[in-house]
This record gives structure tokens, sequence and C-alpha cells, in this order.
């Protein structure tokens, strides 16, 4: 075995952990081996067509109101200060509810009273910077083989569903290294997987999160036998030479690029064998001088044969990104209505605040597209496109235009003074060395949650962040290289920014380390990655040093880089460029500068290209602390929308799980959670009495972290059993509803 070989298995053997023994007695009570699949959760966000969907009816607007909690289990692996998250959307199978801790520990409970039936503890906890956050596992069965897959860090494991045992003929000892089928010089490189993969048949779809700066590794798409772990093919997102695709790139990037990964989901059309997946951009996400060209299959929506991965058709919908706009969610399949015929169809939302639409088997748009041109010139050795498409129909469900905030004439005039700085707004101005305002921000839109679909109505529900960004770019001068400031703009300003302050949502401040670690420590984290970061072990080790040397002194000199005169630290050369942060464009008071609402709920009629009904969604704290609501507030995790009538929803920082009308978008319902639910809910039924459960972790937009699953159901009543299953239809009760703001725009 080579050197690289053993290193692999014995990762693998380290993260081949302990389980906890199952309780027989236990499982046997759980267990509901006649389970209707129908009243269940089998797959992340309701299955592989991605409704956010369940046809359950016992909860509706009538009865919404007597929702209690039902149980809470304590997965625990959270940490302080907001570094680690649970995003996990439950699945639930014959009784038994899977999901994983903040520190990736995968757990089964009884789904009905929240009782621990086992536990397995990976080897890699969750530490000072927080684990990276899982959104679900996968479960598979054959018989009476029935498995549960998940990824730890840059493994896919796979474990007995029924006693949480690794399943030791699968890869080595349990695991595969999700490096397989990437070229070998990036096997050193960050490759895991945040999102779980997709089952068709007897395998895994799978795709992965990679770095976004120069020197990541591909994103290509794999899929693993589920019973070996072999690798069965790969679908190359960045096009070998000679294959499609590959005239748009440059010849000598086809070989080192990187990035291009569909990190968001993976939909599979299960009847027609069809698997549509979302990349995002290649990297560097926000300077392409080093690959000109359009870069298929980077910010495209691409059809593959499930059973081979040969692309049947594909769809880009940003042309060399240089605005970080990848994919943010899995697709829906949906249905569309046309004249008395049902069109099978794909629609993707987007962080610009746009739903796509497609016809499942050619690709061909369902709704008139348009080009909108890219206005404005680039930085010095960028080619960027001359127009990206947009959809006519139907409408965005974001704000398209800034309009700055007015909320008092103190944050008018702050937020004027700064606006006129910055290049003006436009939806597709290149980024610059002066600054441009990117909204919605480079978190969209829509963002990771997703949208949910209701057949029956033919609507799609979308919940979306409308607050800005700032977007500015920084250029050395030869030689510069060799600098502590420069070295931490390379590595570190991307993500904690100019003044190492990170973005107040998910990335930590560096100001004052020393009070928190030693430079050892943060050696050891730039080197090795921790939670969300990166790994940058494979940079030179001066630059890393370097980079950690500005960092432990900057804080003594007071010398920010965003803090300084402009002439100071940009000297316009020979084109070396790098973004100054992910920064939230902010008024003086921390709130977005754009004129609320800063998050959003729409109801989109699909059949007559129609807002049905579009609300304020959430608030942050401040707010509320104000004696203000209403205004809605960034949001992450996604709707579901249930057979009663019914929209479930938490993803705010103001600690809300919400039930809504789905028809009216009148809040019916709220129970305030430990923490923030920054997660998509789950539905489901055991013994005649549906459940709706939610992962409450927080760790986002500056909230406290938590590790709870709180489960609510109506009060326990003894339900009837019928051969067929339990019987869940309830009595619906007539309301009148107040209808939320309409937009028929």
């Amino acid at each position: 075995m080579t050197g690289k070989g053993l290193a692999i298995a014995l990762l693998a053997f380290a993260l081949v952990g302990c389980d906890t023994p199952t309780n027989p007695a236990a499982l046997q009570a759980a267990l509901k081996p006649e389970a209707n699949p129908a009243h269940e959760w089998r797959g992340y966000l309701g299955g592989s067509h991605h409704s956010h969907h369940s046809s359950l009816d016992q909860i509706n607007p009538g009865n919404v109101h007597q929702l209690q909690e039902a149980w809470r289990y304590h997965a625990g692996g959270e940490l302080d200060g907001g570094l680690s998250q649970m995003q996990c959307n439950p699945l639930v199978v014959k009784g038994i509810l899977y999901c994983t801790s903040p520190d990736l520990n995968a757990f089964a409970l009884n789904a009905a009273t929240g009782e621990e039936l086992w536990r397995y503890e990976t080897k890699t906890a969750a530490d000072s910077m927080g684990a990276n956050p899982l959104r679900g596992v996968v479960y598979w069965e054959d018989g009476e083989d029935k498995r549960i897959l998940y990824t730890v860090d840059s493994q896919l494991i796979a474990l007995d569903a029924l006693h949480g045992k690794p399943v030791k003929s699968f890869g080595v000892n349990g695991s595969v290294n999700l490096h397989a089928g990437l070229p070998e010089w990036s096997r050193d490189t960050q490759v895991i997987a945040t999102t779980p993969g997709t089952v068709y048949k007897n395998l895994l779809i799978i795709g992965s999160r990679v770095s976004e700066f120069k020197g990541a590794s591909p994103g290509h798409i794999r899929a693993f036998d589920i019973r070996s772990g072999e690798l069965r093919w790969v679908f190359h997102t960045i096009p070998q030479a000679g294959e499609f695709g590959a005239d748009s790139w440059p010849t000598d990037a086809l070989a080192t690029a990187g990035g291009v990964n569909s990190w968001a989901g993976i939909a599979v059309d299960q009847e027609r064998g069809i698997a549509f997946a979302p990349t995002g951009s290649a990297s560097f996400d926000f300077y392409g001088g080093d690959r000109h060209g359009d870069n298929l299959f980077a910010n495209s929506l691409v059809a593959l044969n499930a059973n081979t991965g040969e692309r049947i058709w594909h769809y880009q919908f940003i042309r060399h990104d240089v605005w970080d706009r990848d994919l943010p969610s899995p697709p829906n399949l949906i249905t569309l209505h046309r004249n008395g015929e049902e069109i099978p169809a794909v629609a993707q939302a987007t962080k610009s605040g746009h739903i796509f639409v497609f016809h499942r088997e050619t690709g061909e748009p369902l709704f008139p597209m348009t080009e909108m041109p890219v206005v404005g010139e680039p930085v010095p050795g960028e080619k960027v496109a001359r127009s990206q498409p947009l959809p006519q129909s139907p409408p965005p469900f974001a704000e398209q235009e800034f309009v700055a905030g007015t909320r008092t004439p103190e944050v008018a005039q702050y937020i004027s003074k700064h606006v006129a700085r910055l290049d003006k707004h436009e939806s597709f101005r290149p980024p610059s060395l002066n600054g441009t305002i990117l909204y919605p921000g480079m978190d969209g839109g829509a963002e990771w949650g997703g949208m949910a679909y209701d057949a029956a109505s033919n609507w799609l529900y979308v919940n979306a962040n409308e607050v800005p960004y700032l977007l500015t770019m920084a250029e050395f001068t030869p030689g510069a290289e060799e600098s502590p400031e420069f070295a931490y703009m390379l590595m570190c300003a991307g993500c904690h920014g100019g003044d190492r302050r990170g973005d107040g949502v998910s990335v930590p401040s560096l100001v004052n380390l020393s009070e928190r670690m030693n430079p050892w420590e943060a050696y050891r984290v730039v080197s090795d990655g921790r939670g969300r970061m990166p790994a940058f072990g494979t940079m030179d080790f001066i630059i890393r040093a370097a980079s950690l040397w500005y960092v432990f002194t900057a804080e003594d000199k007071g010398n920010d880089l965003q803090e300084r005169p402009r002439e100071e630290t940009v000297v316009q050369t020979q084109g070396n460029f790098i973004n100054a942060g992910y920064q939230h464009f902010s008024d003086q008071h921390g709130l977005p500068a754009s004129q609320p609402p800063w998050g959003t709920l729409t109801a989109i009629d699909l059949d007559n290209e129609r807002i049905a009904w579009r609300i304020p969604f959430g608030d942050y704290p401040k707010i509320l602390e104000q004696g203000q609501s209403g205004l809605g507030s960034e949001n992450y995790g996604g709707p579901i929308i249930t057979g009663g009538g019914l929209l479930f929803i938490a993803a705010t920082p103001d600690r809300k799980f919400k039930a809504y009308d789905k028809d009216t978008g009148q809040e019916l319902w709220s129970s305030e959670l430990p923490a923030a639910g920054f997660a998509t809910p789950s539905t489901y039924a055991v013994d005649g009495r549906q459940y709706v459960v939610i992962a409450a972790g927080g760790g986002k937009l500056g909230e406290a972290t938590g590790s709870d699953y709180i489960a609510y159901a109506l009060p326990s009543t003894r339900h009837p059993e019928t051969e067929d299953g339990p019987t869940l239809h309830a009595e619906h009760k007539t309301t009148e509803p107040q209808p939320a703001k309409q937009n028929n725009n």
C-alpha cells in the first residue's frame, strides 16, 4: 500500500467511531414495519423530487393553534459563541427518526417519543471553530439490508439503520473517501458534503463542497454503489480535454481549475432515470482572469443519465461568474398545466430571486427568456460575458433594485454617504476596486433551504433574503506577495474581511484573536482547517506564517485595512485581485442598509404566472427590542407544505417556528424555540398521530447555538387503526382568515 493509500485507510479507521448499544426492547417498541410510506419523511426535503410536501392532513388551519410540544431531544455537541450549527432535515422511516448533532454524531430516535435508540459517535468532534454543518442523512433499504449514509469531513459513512453500526462491507470498514474520482493533485484539498446525496436504485449520487479559492478541487459529481462503496461513475463538471464544454475554458486551465461543485443537493426523476444537479461557481469566485470563457458547467443545471452519469442537457444561468452566484438550493420536480396537457418540469431558484423552469426531458425553457447586458468595466485582466439570461416569467420573488434604507434620518444620512462612494448598483455590474452593491446579497435571494411545491395548486413557496452585500476588489503590486498584509488578504480577507471582523453571520471575528487562541493553535487551524474553514496546508509555509503575523500584530497596531486610506492598500498594477471579504452592507446599527422588508416569504402561482401572496418574514432581535416588528430578516432553512393546508417554517433569528395558511399567507400559530431553527422541518405520522419536528441549532446571524430537536403534535388522543394504516383525516373547521399582503403583478 502506498503512503497516501495508508493515510486514507487510517483516516477511514479514525472516522469509524464508537456506537451506543441498541436497546432491543426500545427498538421493538419504536419500529413500525408496516408503516405507510405516505406517512413518513423518507428523503431529504421529502424525497428525491424535493417537493418539501406531505399529504398528511390531521393538523389543519382549524386546529393548528392547539399544537404543543410532544417531545424534545438534546443532541449535544453545540458550542458557545455561535460557532456550531445544526441544519439537519430529519428522516423518519418505519417509526424511527434519523439525524445528526452539531458535532456530526448520527443517532436514531423513537419518532413518537424522542427516546434514543442508538448513537454513532465519530472521533471528529466539534472544536472551537465548529464542525461543518450537515443538512441530512440518506436512508436506503433492500429487503433486510437497511442503511443510513452520511458524511463526516471527507468520508462517506454507511451505518446499519437499525443498530447504528458501521457496514464493514462498505468501502474500508464502513467508509469511503470523498476524493475518489477526483484528480490526484487534489487529494489534499478540501472535499466535504454539507447536503446529503440522493438515492437512485442502488446508487448514491452526490455532490460536494470544495474551497472557493484558487487551488480548489474540481467539484465533479459522483455515483457510489451503496452496497460496496465502489465508484460507479463520474461527471466532470470541469470538462477534460476533448469533452463537451472544454472549449469554454482556456486550454491550460482545464487540468488545474477548481470549484464548479454541486453542493446544494441533487434531484432525481426516478421514473425517467434523470438526475438534476445544480452547480456552483468556478474558483476563484470573484476574479476569472485565469479562466476566460463561459466556464461550463459552472452555475448550471445539468441533467444527467442517473445510470451512467452522461450529460443529457444543461442550462447555464451565469456565464463566467464573478459574483458568486452559485445555484443555492436543489431543484424541484414539478408539473406544469398548459392547454390540458401535463408537462414534466424542473424548477430552479436562484440567488438573484428568479425561478427558471425547464422541460425535464429536453431542457427547453418553459417561460420566455431575455438577455440582460453586463454593464460597466471589469478590473484589468478580466473578461466578462456580454449578457446574462433571465426569465420574463414568473415574476421575481425578491426585489431587484437596491433602495437605501430610511428608517430614521440618521440612518438615511449614514447609508447615503456610503452609497455615494460606490459604483452604481446594477444587477450585472462586474466587481470593481471602488466597490459595488450586490443585491440580493451573496446568500440570495434563495438560499440552501429551497422551495416547497404544492401539486394541488401548482404553487411554489420560497423564503428569501433581501439584504445587500458590498463587493470590493483589492489589487497588489508584484512583490507585495511577500508582505504579511498580502498573505492575509490572499488567505483570510475573502471570508474574515479586510477589517478582520468576519461577516457577523457565520464567519467569526479575528480581532483580539490572541485572547482566545495562541499562535500555534491558530497555525494548526490555518493548516488543517476547522469547521467551515478550509485547510490551507498545501499553501506555502511562508504565506501561512505571514498571514498569522498580520492577524496577531494588526490588532496591536490598529491598522485594519478598511480603516486606512485606499491609496495605502490599493496600487493598480498587474492584476493580482482578491475580494475584500464577504461583507454585509449595514447601517451604523448593524442592520441591513436596504429598505425593509429584509426577508420575505412568497407563494408563486405557476399556472397563472403571478405572485399569489408575499409577506415580510422574520425579525432581527435588535428590531424587536426597539418595539418594532414586521421588517423581515435574513433566514436560513426552508418551508414544508402539508395536505392540511399549512406551511411550516422556522429559519429566522427571532427563534420562532411558525405555521401559515398556505392559501393566504396568514400566520396561524407560532412557538418560540430554545435556539433559532436554521433548518428545514419534517412532518410524519406514527400510530395515527401527526408530528412536525424542527432542529433548533442556532449559530448564524449572531444567534446562540443549541442542539435540540423538538417535535410538535396535537394533544394526545387515541387514534383508530385500519388495515391501510392510521386514520389521519381530521375535521377541517371553517375559518375566515385575513388575507396576507397581495401582489398580483
